[in-house]
């Protein structure tokens, strides 16, 4: 089976985290997001799949990252390796027309798999597949019941499965039920041929070929049989940083042991920090042994990445601390992402929040940085002194001394 992945848009609900970066590449628990579904459907004997990339930030992002699928099926040890394939330079009008070009292009005849680059999820590939054959669908989608429909597709079923209603992101009052569109689809090979009808083109060349708004729509109008397969399994839409911070907490409980790539420093408790290099191993003892003096307070499920210094006397609660970031005494990070090579000064307290890579927060012990419910982008700079409060900084900004930004983007 082929998955395509179409990766074409700007990430705007996830700024400020993807001005420069794909949101399908940015780190969440210490790597790209998108190799958590890879590996996923990797573990389940997935080998091919293609990245419908559209734009400069989204293809450089994915091949910087991924390049032909060698480094990845190394690192995991898959065998036989993964095959990463790219959109070709062909612009598409939507999700599904990404769909369209790829399927055309590497000569897609079989059943395919569709997933989101924004999306985390744990899945029985074997069942699903099993469901969209013996339903004879020409799709298949992936639905999950949530108590909150907002900025999502929502699905009606009849008690066999077929989707009889379908509507793109309605008003919560309006929802017709609550069991959402994960964006996570099973297309039979004929719909190739479907692509070819002439609706189909004249909304292509109107510049509308988005799966939920068109293509559902289409193939239900159509009477084509739509099959909802319900799932109550993990499933995040990783598409603001609310949406973010929720789902790097329940992996932080869920992901098994060995997939945090590091080593335990409490037998009893998910505390982890990664390396295996001589230098990377005398740094995770350093810290180890600060933790068991109780030099520095570790509460809750932590990941710590490699060469990282975590200064005296700080505090940290249910985070993720990304590699060579410097954590300076009296610290406290809570409930917050800190991506790599960040510094963080004397007494900052950070909550709720995630600091984009290579970030500096200027804080002293006489003057600290309090920043709450916010998230700053790549390369920002904080002066001592300031308070930042569910706001957004975009990358590369200087934000000077004892400001306060409240409720505010900096762009």
């Amino acid at each position: 089976m082929k998955v395509i992945i179409p990766i074409g848009g700007e990430g705007l609900r996830l700024r400020p985290l993807t001005i420069e970066t794909s949101k399908a590449t940015v780190r969440i628990l210490n790597r790209p997001l998108l190799e958590f579904p890879i590996l996923e459907l990797a573990r389940q004997g997935v080998k091919e799949f293609i990245f419908g990339v559209r734009g400069y930030v989204n293809y450089k992002s994915l091949f910087d990252n991924f390049k032909e699928g060698i480094g990845l099926s190394s690192r995991y040890k898959i065998k036989p390796r993964l095959h990463f394939k790219y959109q070709p330079r062909i612009d598409s009008v939507g999700n599904a027309d990404s769909v369209r070009i790829n399927m055309e292009y590497y000569d897609v005849n079989e059943t395919t798999m569709v997933i989101q680059g924004d999306n985390l999820f744990h899945i029985d590939l074997k069942k699903f597949v099993e469901y969209h054959e013996q339903k004879k669908a020409t799709m298949s989608i992936l639905l999950k019941r949530l108590d909150s429909v907002e900025g999502f597709g929502v699905a009606v079923m009849e008690e066999d499965g077929r989707i009889k209603n379908f509507v793109e992101k309605p008003r919560p009052q309006q929802a017709p039920s609550n069991l959402v569109n994960t964006g996570i689809y099973l297309l039979s090979p004929d719909v190739k041929e479907i692509f070819k009808e002439k609706e189909v083109v004249k909304m292509r060349r109107e510049g509308r070929m988005d799966f939920g708004k068109d293509f559902i729509p289409y193939l239900i109008e159509t009477g084509r049989s739509v099959y909802g397969y319900q799932t109550d399994e993990l499933w995040f839409d990783v598409g603001t940083p609310e949406r973010y911070l929720e789902a790097m907490l329940t992996l932080l409980k869920t992901v098994p042991e060995e997939g945090f790539l590091g080593k335990k420093i409490d037998d009893d408790r998910r505390i982890f920090i990664q390396g295996q290099s001589p230098d990377s191993i005398r740094r995770r003892n350093y810290i180890r042994r600060k933790y068991k003096e109780k030099e520095i307070q570790l509460e809750g499920n932590i990941l710590i990445g490699r060469h990282c210094h975590i200064g005296t006397g700080t505090y940290i609660e249910e985070s993720v601390i990304d590699n060579f970031s410097v954590i300076r005494s009296e610290a406290k990070i809570i409930r917050s992402a800190v991506m790599d090579r960040v510094y963080i000064g004397e007494g900052a307290s950070i909550e709720n929040s995630i600091i984009g890579r290579h970030c500096e927060i200027r804080s002293t012990k006489d003057n600290p940085v309090r920043i709450v419910n916010s998230a700053l982008g790549d390369d920002v700079v904080v002066e001592e002194g300031t308070v930042i409060i569910r706001s957004k900084v975009y990358p590369h900004k200087l934000i000077n001394t004892s400001s306060r930004i409240e409720d505010s983007v900096i762009v």
